[in-house]
């Protein structure tokens, strides 16, 4: 496993590969975080900065994200929703015949936020959470995120 600090619009985030196969994005990395001393792939940087310099750039990145059988099929879902737009943690849940509960838990299980766009998953009645928050920093990032795409009335 490699890992890399990169300069973001959000600050350093932590990539994890293997190979050429992305495995996770970082967006709080600990200061204990040491980077291999290794460069990302070219795809990987070259995305990840199409992404930060247009919100609507496209992710075609080879991963490998692991979770259970559920979380695979939810991590599908966000994958689905074009940039720019958001969908329900509740429609996602119907869509798969679960409950809205266990799509937010998959979504904070997601090892590669921003490639797998789970910041576009909402409550029903705000932005929901982020990363397992409901409010200060992490949920500050995914408003940016959402901005960024061109998502208005947040």
């Amino acid at each position: 496993m490699c890992y890399a600090l990169v300069d973001t619009p959000l600050g350093p985030v932590g990539l994890q590969w293997e190979g050429g196969t992305l495995t996770g994005v970082d967006l709080e990395p600990a200061s204990a975080a040491l980077p291999s001393g290794e460069t990302p792939p070219d795809p990987v940087t070259r995305q990840l900065g199409g992404y930060f310099a247009d919100g609507r750039a496209p992710f075609d990145l080879p991963l490998d994200l692991g979770g259970t059988d559920f979380q695979r099929r939810v991590w599908a879902a966000m994958q689905a929703i074009p940039a720019g737009q958001t969908r329900t943690y509740g429609a996602i849940a119907t869509e798969l015949g679960s409950a809205p509960r266990a799509v937010g838990q998959a979504c904070r299980a997601n090892p590669c936020p921003i490639v797998v766009p789970c910041h576009r998953v909402v409550g029903a009645r705000g932005l929901g959470g982020f990363a397992g928050d409901t409010s200060g920093r992490k949920l500050a990032v995914k408003r940016w995120l959402l901005t960024h795409e061109g998502v208005r009335n947040l």
